[in-house]
């Protein structure tokens, strides 16, 4: 009986899942951000595209 009592203790105090809920949480964070800013990331890259684009032709 001890050994059972042992390990549910050790089960509620081992603390691995805490990595857990802080990648849900920056993940939380990293899609609200791309969210809010959806329209200036897209902006940006599609200018990047054609920048990159242009100086191909001039090659």
């Amino acid at each position: 009986m001890k050994l059972i009592r042992d390990l549910l203790r050790d089960l509620l105090l081992e603390e691995d899942g805490i990595g857990t809920v802080e990648m849900l949480l920056i993940l939380v964070v990293l899609i609200g951000i791309v969210i809010i800013f959806k329209k200036q990331i897209t902006t940006l890259v599609n200018n990047i595209f054609k920048t990159i684009t242009s100086q191909t032709k001039t090659i």
